[in-house]
């Protein structure tokens, strides 16, 4: 993941794609995911913070994935379906707040 997330930064630099997110280029909202690609462009670039703050939910996701063989995989599949989903909605709605915020939408 690291080895990934300098090689996404190095592109990044060359080339600039603009924005990623379908819901923010055709709206200006940012939806939950926003800052994914962020996240690993600045913890690439060497800006562990900037990326953490950019979409925590995508850190933590990838986190998660990369803890995952460890076993902390067969505890989130031991959790009963209905608490997955409402863990991954809240997790979700949290993130949108946490976006509009962050984009300047909501202020606080």
């Amino acid at each position: 993941m690291a080895v990934a997330a300098v090689g996404v930064s190095w592109i990044h630099r060359l080339h600039d794609p603009g924005v990623l997110c379908p819901l923010r280029a055709l709206t200006g909202l940012p939806c939950p995911l926003c800052g994914g690609t962020t996240v690993f462009i600045e913890s690439g670039a060497g800006h562990p913070v900037r990326g953490a703050l950019a979409n925590p939910l995508a850190l933590t996701g990838a986190a998660a994935v990369a803890l995952a063989p460890l076993g902390l995989g067969g505890r989130w599949w031991a959790l009963q379906p209905k608490t997955r989903a409402r863990m991954l909605g809240a997790a979700l709605v949290g993130s949108e707040l946490w976006q509009l915020v962050r984009f300047g939408v909501l202020r606080v």
